[in-house]
């Protein structure tokens, strides 16, 4: 119980056992959770992965994450579905009417579908770029396709490289006096346009200095060899097997439609089949393994 509350307050982070895994093991576990929620509206398989991201999450991250994912997803949710509903006037079952608009309830269950669908596929990708590190990232695709593995690598270390230079900017503007707080508005957004322009110069030629670095280096040249700690253990070996095992159900409920429903004219909830019935269970197992492992390996040492 001690470890379990541990991870939940700080999160693993790279300490974790699925963060040290090979990165064919992590590569493979996001491609199949990414590419499955991607193609699954039906509430049950939806809602499955939704709370899998979140859990994850907060392995990873802590309460941290947790209260990222609130502040920026629960609007959002909110958000789309009123979009949705004030736009989209499909449906059979009216609610009301708003200046001779049609309210249905099909489009506010869509909408609400929609941004959990989103929702999902973003915390699965922030998970995704806290796990696939840019090295993993650049094993994984440097030999056949090194120009697109560097861009990406450099693509998924934007974001957080980002914020932390736009705080050391926004720092060394206010030890100079140009800080955005106790100023008007315009002046508020003059300042803020400096140090995004600041900013945005910074990133460019720290990209450039980046790629003649590499290119100096041989970086994509034919025969070129590079270093690496990765060595895929018989362990991991097992895992990739039952990854694709608990992998194969769901994905091929996918294939055949059976993760997804209809919710226009009418929403239409099929009876759940055996087949639906273990491709949900192997559908959960799968988002469930990687926590697992984690708090496995925590509660060893706890």
């Amino acid at each position: 119980m001690v470890g379990l509350r541990l991870i939940l307050r700080d999160g693993v982070g790279e300490g974790g056992y699925f963060f040290r895994s090979h990165p064919i093991l992590n590569f493979t576990y996001f491609a199949l959770v990414i590419g499955i929620t991607m193609f699954s509206t039906h509430p049950a398989f939806l809602l499955a992965s939704f709370v899998s991201a979140w859990l994850y999450s907060l392995v990873l991250r802590g309460r941290k994450a947790l209260r990222q994912n609130c502040l920026i997803f629960a609007p959002a949710i909110l958000l789309m579905t009123f979009f949705n509903t004030l736009n989209v006037h499909n449906g059979v079952t009216v609610l009301f009417y708003l200046n001779g608009n049609r309210i249905t309830a099909e489009a506010i269950v869509f909408g609400c579908v929609s941004a959990i669908l989103l929702s999902s596929v973003i915390v699965w990708f922030r998970c995704f770029s806290a796990v696939v590190t840019a090295d993993k990232f650049i094993y994984l695709f440097g030999r056949f396709a090194p120009v697109l593995a560097l861009t990406l690598s450099m693509i998924l270390r934007d974001i957080p490289l980002l914020k932390a230079r736009f705080r050391e900017i926004s720092s060394a503007q206010r030890c100079m006096g140009r800080g955005l707080k106790g100023s008007a508005l315009p002046a508020r957004l003059r300042q803020f346009g400096k140090e995004l322009s600041i900013l945005i110069a910074w990133s460019l030629e720290a990209s450039i200095d980046t790629a003649d670095s590499m290119q100096a280096r041989g970086y994509g040249l034919r025969g070129r060899t590079s270093f690496h700690l990765f060595r895929f253990s018989s362990e991991e070996l097992r895992l990739l097997l039952l990854m694709v095992l608990l992998g194969a159900a769901p994905l091929t409920a996918c294939a055949a439609g059976q993760t997804a429903i209809y919710y226009y004219p009418a929403i239409v909830l099929p009876r759940m089949t055996p087949w639906q019935a273990v491709s949900l269970a192997s559908w959960v197992l799968l988002m469930l393994l990687p926590a697992a492992l984690d708090f496995r390996e925590a509660s060893s040492w706890i």
